[in-house]
């Protein structure tokens, strides 16, 4: 039965259609910087200096931006063009950036799969740049605050927030144990679940932290729908193994992935950030 005097639901957020091959969605500009350099930014201050990055097809802008360009700085010498070049200048000179390919698109967990000759034996945190997450004003980074968390509990960490119900079939929902402080011991994880069969409401955003065994985890997950490689499949098994941890971190999350979430953060960065950075 259908009561027409219900008002119809809203459509989603459209996400955006995809960028020109010369311009990959990682460096659309948020205001004065491209998405991508706000995630590094975001790593180096929770104390992430070795930075790695998946690449593919079309992404060689990404490389350049994060390499010195003495063209440009030449041309743009003794202006006050200089300034804008600062920020990126002393990431380049204080990190060290590696690059590696995804020659086939089969997914995040497949992405993260192809960084394992970056990352070695080591932990590491995965930074999906078109998730802007901004600090509240006083408090630290997102990963920051995982990195805390990884430092007690020595296992994987997913950063997760609550999201309306009729938007779950877009996330990895988990479920767990509330440990509180936002902090949850997971058990169950569903990647993109129909609203019916979701476990909670609380969607994974694009911030993990891996301890280094989740790569054997992916090499023994099977593909899924698309022939696509599902990080939350490994992650379920690490849960069942031992531990996986899921934090409601604090701080903003921007899905700039689609058109109202970029605008959104636009908005949001060029009035609290970047006007009182002037």
């Amino acid at each position: 039965m259908i009561n027409k005097c219900l008002p119809p639901v809203p459509p989603s957020p459209p996400p955006f259609p995809p960028p020109p091959p010369s311009m990959p969605k990682e460096m659309l500009p948020i205001v004065n910087k491209p998405l991508v350099q706000y995630g590094v930014e975001e790593a180096v201050e929770a104390g992430l200096c070795d930075i790695g990055f998946v690449t593919g097809r079309g992404k060689r802008p990404i490389v350049d931006h994060f390499d010195i360009n003495y063209e440009l700085e030449k041309e743009i010498e003794g202006s006050g063009k200089e300034a804008l070049l600062r920020n990126v200048s002393s990431l380049i000179e204080e990190n060290d950036f590696s690059f590696t390919r995804q020659v086939h698109m089969k997914g995040l967990g497949h992405a993260i799969h192809s960084g394992k000759n970056l990352m070695g034996d080591n932990p590491f945190a995965v930074v999906l740049a078109d998730d802007l997450c901004i600090a509240d004003e006083g408090d630290i980074g997102v990963l920051a605050q995982m990195v805390k968390i990884f430092d007690q509990f020595r296992c994987s960490v997913v950063a997760i927030q609550e999201v309306p119900e009729d938007e779950v079939h877009k996330y990895g929902v988990i479920a767990g144990d509330d440990l509180g402080n936002g902090l949850f011991r997971v058990h169950d994880m569903v990647e993109k679940p129909a609203k019916e069969d979701a476990p909670s409401n609380l969607a994974i955003i694009g911030r993990y932290i891996l301890s280094p065994d989740i790569f054997d985890k992916i090499e023994g997950t099977d593909a899924g729908k698309n022939g696509e490689i599902q990080i939350t499949d490994a992650l379920q098994q690490q849960a069942k193994e031992g531990c996986v941890i899921a934090y409601k971190f604090r701080g903003k999350r921007f899905d700039c992935g689609s058109i109202d979430g970029f605008v959104e953060a636009t908005n949001y960065v060029y009035e609290n950030i970047y006007k009182k950075g002037k």
